[in-house]
């Protein structure tokens, strides 16, 4: 099964869980993410991780209410792992940090952190809450912290119920420019004969 069928398979067979405790379930909180990103004229390595940054919820067996638990389902280090092994850095790192950007941004921004979700609050804290001082230089100095804080922005923003985005046949357009070669899968061809 070539990368783009895996997509679909997940997001048919676990899309429509409910996206933690929000509005939205897996599926409408991608979409939504990755509608953000290119409206605001992303790269397709950026709007292909914006869509798949939580692909760590589809691949994980913790039950929903997780982190009511006291539980970090660690999803974006799922996500990270598995967009490595099909992408390059543009697509994983972006999405791999955007755990750490939240982080990052509680630490640095007097106002980021009112305006998150009540369910983003409660996994901030099991996620380490505000960076120190030493982790937000470390987060700066990485090359793909710029990414993973717009990724962030969208990530927050996505969450709004009943909002109409393009579906995900729309968006894995990006996903397919951003697979090398080896891994994209062959064109159709038609002979012009027939």
């Amino acid at each position: 099964m070539n990368v783009i069928e895996r997509i679909r398979e997940l997001f048919a067979q676990r899309g429509n869980s409910q996206y933690g405790h929000e509005a939205v379930s897996q599926l409408e909180h991608a979409l939504q993410a990755a509608a953000l990103a290119e409206s605001d004229d992303a790269s397709d390595a950026l709007i292909t991780a914006s869509l798949l940054h939580d692909v760590g919820h589809l691949l994980h067996d913790l039950p929903d209410d997780a982190p009511d638990q006291g539980i970090d389902d660690r999803h974006e280090e799922l996500a990270a792992a598995w967009l490595t092994d099909h992408f390059g850095e543009a697509v994983s790192e972006p999405a791999r940090l955007h755990v750490a950007a939240k982080r990052y941004l509680c630490a640095t921004s007097g106002s980021y952190r009112k305006h998150l979700s009540p369910p983003s609050q409660l996994s901030l804290q099991l996620q380490g809450g505000p960076m120190s001082s030493d982790e937000v230089a470390a987060f700066r100095a990485h090359p793909w912290s710029n990414d993973a804080v717009r990724l962030r922005i969208w990530d927050d923003q996505a969450k709004v119920s009943d909002l109409r985005t393009p579906d995900l046949e729309y968006f894995l357009k990006y996903v397919q420019r951003c697979l090398p070669a080896g891994d994209a899968p062959a064109p159709t061809t038609t002979d012009p004969a027939q």
